[in-house]
């Protein structure tokens, strides 16, 4: 049974709101200003459902006078406080309501809204569950209010980033695959980090993780700095592994004669740097019996020999994101660090590099 005194408490609450119900249809709203002080106030003093819920009502008149501005910064404000408090739930809520306000408003996409939302995503605590929501639904508003139809690349680089270092890497690969120039680095770092915790013999399939989501979105620069990152990190931090240089006129490149698939997709950014659909065929065929071990490169491969080398496939849908959420696992929730499917794959034996 509640004390008195917080009996007490709560009906002076409840006083209060009634109180001010009644004023707020006789005055002007409050300065952003001075909102923002008394909802910090509250905030400071732990009265977070109170500031939460006075936070919504004088963001809803600025919404409903079209005071744009206004319920930005009100929202903006108000969200990274109860954030960094530790209210996750009051302030995923605002920062929901905030994307909504600046999709209403029908603002132009730049730097500025940008940096808010990124403030926002950072002050989020770990595993909170409304983060992903509001990831998601920033990512909707970017692609739609900016030039980008698969949203801002460096909001999803940030976004991936964060992802990564919260050891989330299906959320990281997801984002840093539609990120900026220095995706890939990172990309590659949290692929090698994943397969360092598996066995040795799954290297290529941690590394495709890093590759395919490139050369799917025809973007064959960060694929090749992706390969070149992930199997540097190999060969330097695994002495013990054979390693052959093999160097021609126009290009060079490790081969590794106990992982044939790290050599298979090696060849593949140099098939498709020369533009080679004879190499390509030369390739799939005699990696055929690997490739179906792994089981799930079948339709990126098919994907990537039409792109690349214009060897048609069959029309089933939109085989792009298809492709790209078997391979990434998007739409699901794994564990942090959980391993993927393909690691079970068994070691495949060793074959020479034609």
């Amino acid at each position: 049974m509640a004390s008195s005194s917080s009996s007490s408490k709560i009906q002076r609450t409840i006083a209060r709101q009634q109180e001010k119900s009644v004023i707020s249809f006789r005055l002007p709203l409050p300065s952003t200003v001075s909102s923002k002080a008394n909802n910090d106030r509250r905030i400071s003093e732990g009265q977070y459902y109170e500031a939460h819920q006075q936070l919504r009502v004088i963001a809803s008149r600025y919404v409903k006078q079209e005071n744009w501005g206004a319920a930005i910064d009100i929202l903006h404000g108000g969200a990274l406080a109860l954030l960094e408090a530790g209210q996750g739930g009051s302030g995923g809520d605002l920062a929901g309501f905030l994307v909504d306000v600046y999709r209403k408003s029908k603002q132009e996409y730049g730097a500025g809204a940008r940096d808010k939302l990124l403030a926002i995503l950072r002050a989020f605590p770990r595993a909170e569950p409304t983060k992903k929501r509001f990831v998601d639904e920033v990512m909707a508003w970017s692609s739609t209010a900016s030039e980008h139809p698969q949203g801002d690349p460096q909001l999803h680089h940030v976004t991936g980033s964060i992802f990564a270092q919260e050891c989330e890497p299906y959320e990281a690969e997801r984002h840093l695959a539609l990120g900026t120039k220095d995706s890939p680095e990172q990309l590659a770092a949290v692929e090698y980090d994943w397969y360092s915790q598996d066995e040795s013999h799954t290297a290529p399939l941690y590394a495709a993780r890093a590759i395919f989501p490139y050369l799917l979105t025809g973007n064959l620069r960060s694929a090749s700095k992706a390969h070149l990152i992930f199997t540097s990190r190999l060969s330097t931090y695994n002495k013990s592994l054979s390693v052959q240089e093999v160097s021609s006129k126009s290009s060079d490149m490790r081969v590794y004669p106990s992982l044939p698939l790290l050599n298979f997709l090696g060849l593949l950014l140099l098939a498709i740097q020369r533009g080679s659909s004879d190499l390509y065929k030369q390739l799939a065929k005699h990696y055929a019996p690997y490739v179906k071990e792994v089981g799930v490169w079948d339709d990126a491969l098919a994907q990537i020999g039409e792109t690349y080398f214009g060897i048609r496939i069959p029309r089933q849908g939109n085989p792009l994101f298809d492709m790209m959420g078997s391979m990434m696992g998007f739409g699901g929730s794994p564990k942090p660090m959980e391993k993927p499917k393909p690691a079970e794959v068994p070691t495949p034996p060793v074959a020479d590099v034609d």
